[in-house]
């Protein structure tokens, strides 16, 4: 059973992870960051939380056409300053590093879709997207004759998306 203390804690600890990234996150960047590779809250615990943060207009859900990105709102900025000390110096030290340790790592995940699907016909259609918060700045969709290809489109995106997004846009814009 959580005590009530627990859950504002736990709010705050959102609340100075939104803070510490300084871009908007998607539900899977946060449970990733908060229950999977770190035990800063349970995932039973955190899912619901993003709702209440939402409710009370702590964060904001920026519109995107694939999955939704949360940041902090002023007045969750606010709430955060008021009650910083309520999360244990050890933990903010601890959040505040794997932060600057990862925040790049995260961002490129964020910001650098992929996902791959077989056709009718034994090929491959590998969509390849670049996000920012308010808009996709490039999609691409390409057919490959096979699975293993896909894959290694798939995997190979995130690192080299930068590069396809300039050479595209150097060919194109004069």
């Amino acid at each position: 059973m959580q005590v009530k203390g627990d859950a504002l804690v736990n709010k705050l600890i959102l609340l100075f992870v939104f803070d510490k990234m300084e871009v908007p996150l998607s539900e899977n960047t946060v449970l990733d960051m908060c229950c999977s590779s770190n035990s800063w809250i349970s995932y039973m615990d955190c899912k619901p939380l993003l709702g209440t943060l939402l409710d009370h207009s702590f964060i904001y859900n920026v519109a995107d056409q694939g999955e939704p990105l949360y940041g902090i709102t002023p007045d969750g900025r606010v709430c955060l300053a008021d009650f910083y000390v309520r999360i244990p110096s050890s933990l903010r030290e601890e959040i505040s590093l794997f932060v600057k340790n990862n925040r790049t790592k995260y961002k490129k995940k964020q910001e650098c879709n992929a996902d791959y699907y077989m056709n009718k016909d034994g090929t491959y259609t590998v969509f390849l997207k670049i996000v920012e918060p308010s808009q996709p700045l490039l999609e691409l969709k390409l057919v490959v004759p096979n699975r293993q290809t896909a894959k290694n489109i798939y995997k190979k995106w995130e690192e080299k998306a930068g590069n396809v997004y300039a050479t595209v846009y150097d060919c194109l814009v004069d």
